[in-house]
């Protein structure tokens, strides 16, 4: 996948491993250190939420096919988190 902004590359044989390299973010303020693709990332973003985590990007729905958000973790990175629509 290339968004001219993100390119994403995976082994044929093992499509579930990715990696993406951002030179920046399409909708969001920062570009995060690193994306985790979870089942179900509404209960995920209620969770980080009733944890006092700090949201950077609120839960969105993206036109290239995501559901996500971003939250800073304890070391101050941002992580994307998503699930695939």
């Amino acid at each position: 996948m290339d968004h001219g902004w993100i390119v994403t590359l995976a082994d044929p044989e093992r499509p579930e491993v990715q990696l993406s390299l951002m030179t920046h973010d399409e909708t969001a303020p920062v570009v995060p250190i690193a994306s985790i693709e979870v089942d179900d990332v509404d209960a995920r973003y209620a969770a980080a939420k009733a944890s006092g985590a700090e949201i950077v990007h609120e839960l969105t729905d993206e036109p290239w096919g995501v559901r996500r958000f971003f939250v800073r973790d304890p070391s101050g990175h941002v992580v994307n988190v998503l699930s695939h629509r």
